[in-house]
């Protein structure tokens, strides 16, 4: 299983609109995907390590697929339709990991 991490840097100033990204981009990503994508998480950055650090990043999505070739698979042919929405919620450009899940919930 990979998980496709997209995260949003925490800069001041810079716009983020949480509701939008969980109630409206999150779930055109999941029916645009169909089953390409098992399942996706969200995160609200909270705070960093140490009392009143901020977090590193202002939000996060975690997008499970079985390989990298069924996520590019069922994003790529609606990739211009999901960029297209990001200005609606937030100004930040995000980071884009692809990783490998070698420990996971049972």
């Amino acid at each position: 299983m990979i998980k496709v991490s997209v995260m949003y840097p925490n800069t001041p100033g810079a716009r983020f609109d949480h509701t939008y990204y969980r109630d409206k981009h999150m779930p055109l990503v999941k029916a645009r995907m169909g089953a390409s994508c098992l399942f996706y998480t969200v995160d609200k950055g909270l705070g960093g390590i140490g009392p009143g650090d901020p977090a590193t990043y202002v939000g996060m999505c975690h997008i499970y697929c079985t390989s990298i070739e069924t996520f590019q698979g069922g994003f790529g042919p609606h990739a211009p339709e999901i960029l297209a929405d990001i200005p609606n919620y937030t100004d930040l450009k995000p980071i884009i990991q692809i990783s490998e899940v070698v420990v996971g919930q049972p």
